[in-house]
């Protein structure tokens, strides 16, 4: 058995790609557009699986974005998506300077929890060792305020 992807349904394609791409770090690796069924695919990679995704289209996140509006909701019942990262701290002060939410901030070093534009949680988890705590996050609450 082998990870594909994981699949989320997106209400604004823009919105998406620039939190997972421009905020987040991701990278487009291929894209298909469906006219015949009114739809639009955006397979995702994380930089380090680039070149896995290049041979194996493996591991990805698949956006859908489906032309004809519709409301999702609950967009926390599937879970979450998680990624190693670089530099926790790093990240989430990125993420929020850019107005991302920030759920759990990452106050042991660790771990954080963001939300994506359409309510998706995505987990970021310290590569290696956890940071020593550092302020903001170690006085911030899980509203992401102090």
């Amino acid at each position: 058995m082998q990870y594909l992807h994981t699949m989320v349904r997106v209400s604004d394609l823009d919105a998406s790609l620039h939190f997972y791409c421009d905020l987040l770090g991701l990278k487009e690796v291929r894209r298909k557009e469906s006219e015949k069924g009114r739809f639009t695919l955006v397979f995702l990679a994380a930089p380090e699986d680039e070149a896995r995704s290049a041979e194996l289209k493996a591991p990805e996140l698949e956006l859908t974005y489906n032309w004809d509006p519709e409301e999702y909701t609950g967009g926390r019942n599937f879970g979450h998506l998680a990624y190693r990262v670089d530099d926790i701290y790093a990240l989430c002060a990125h993420l929020q300077e850019n107005g991302v939410t920030i759920n759990r901030p990452p106050r042991d070093g660790h771990m954080a929890f963001v939300r994506s534009p359409d309510g998706i949680s995505v987990e970021l988890l310290q590569k290696g060792e956890a940071l020593p705590p550092k302020e903001p996050w170690v006085s911030m609450d899980n509203t992401g305020t102090w």
